[in-house]
């Protein structure tokens, strides 16, 4: 009976923690379909701890990463999606993408994941 007692406690501990707090990584935040008008923001958490915070419109996404912000428009694409402008693509699928300079595989942020919503 003790021993019930200690997991009961336990799990309701785990769950005070975990309900009502903040988004986890992972956690499923669906990005906005490209033709959906309302502003919609989500933070994503990309290896190394970076952020990189996104704003999408109306066929377009603000992308912003450190102190720069690339205002990109949606390109179609067979499979999942990419944000892309002269400089930069923000591209992806399901709840993984990255972020990097047009035409080269170098990403400026990689392996990025929904953390929470912004807007």
């Amino acid at each position: 009976m003790h021993r019930l007692s200690i997991a009961a406690i336990a799990l309701v501990a785990l769950g005070a923690c975990t309900q009502g707090g903040p988004a986890t990584i992972g956690a499923s935040i669906p990005r906005p379909a490209p033709d959906d008008p309302a502003p919609q923001g989500i933070a994503y958490l990309c290896e190394g701890r970076r952020e990189v915070a996104v704003v999408y419109a109306k066929n377009r996404a603000s992308v912003t990463f450190g102190e720069k912000t690339w205002r990109t428009e949606y390109q179609p694409t067979g499979d999942g999606f990419r944000y892309a402008d002269a400089t930069v693509e923000w591209t992806g699928r399901d709840d993984l993408a990255v972020l990097r300079e047009t035409g080269t595989a170098r990403p400026l942020a990689f392996n990025c994941r929904p953390s929470r919503r912004t807007t």
